[in-house]
Parts: C-alpha cells; structure tokens; sequence
C-alpha cells in the first residue's frame, strides 16, 4: 500500500474521530480533553503520521480541521490566532499540542534514531524522511 493511500486513511481516520467527538453529549471542555488525549496523544492519530511518509500540507490540513472544531467546543472566535491556542509560555494557556508540532517533533527524532544508531547497516544506508516539500525533518535533504 502506497504511503499517499496512508495519508488519505489518517485524514479520514482524523475526521471521522472528530465528529464522534463533536457528537457526544458532553461540554465542550471535555471534548477538547477527549480530542487532546483520546485521539491525539495516544498514538491513534500520530502514529500513522510518524512511521509512513506523509507530508506536511496533510498534517496542516488535519490541523485544521482540529483548530475548527476546538474553536467551536471552547466557544472562542474563529479568529483566534493558533498561537494563542498552542503557545506554552503565555500567562493565560490552553494545555494543547499541536498535531503539526507533534508532526515536526517525531520526524526529526526519528532522523536522529536513524542518524545515531549503532547499527553499521542503518548508519550506511542512511534512509530518508520524506516530509513534502514545505518541510524537511533534516537539513541533508
């Protein structure tokens, strides 16, 4: 199976968690907790994003999905910068990861993983990471 194929799936996979998500009968705070540490931080959602060659403009695209429906539980405008929503050192902060920081995050440790290994054979095939064109995880691309 084609990695494209893989990103169409985790994008589907994205959406439809979401709306199970929009769906269930709880206030929005919760379904915020239930997005960030259901769907998100246990590997469901970064997994597949981690191990197959997806690239950076799917991830944006789940993003934002993600960024529309938080707007809406947490009822703040749909003008509220990402940053106020995922920045770590405000005074007033939303304990929120950003799919695409997790994204960037993961790629580049596994670029290290590989770099580093003591293994003779990954250190002389040296594998590449493909990202897309908006982002390389290393800068020997």
């Amino acid at each position: 199976m084609k990695d494209t194929k893989r990103g169409v799936e985790t994008v589907q996979f994205a959406s439809e968690g979401l709306l199970a998500i929009n769906k269930c009968g709880i206030q929005g705070k919760f379904k915020v907790w239930c997005l960030q540490f259901m769907l998100i931080v246990i590997p469901k959602l970064l997994w597949p994003l981690l191990v197959y060659d997806i690239c950076c403009s799917t991830v944006e695209s789940i993003e934002a999905k993600i960024n529309k429906y938080t707007r809406k539980w947490l009822g703040v405008p749909p003008g509220l910068s990402d940053v106020a929503m995922y920045c770590r050192k405000a005074k007033l902060k939303l304990s929120m990861k950003s799919i695409l920081e997790e994204y960037k995050c993961g790629k580049v440790r596994l670029v290290t993983i590989l770099e580093e290994s003591d293994d003779p054979v990954v250190k002389t095939v040296q594998p590449s990471i493909k990202t897309g064109r908006k982002w390389k995880s290393s800068g020997s691309h």
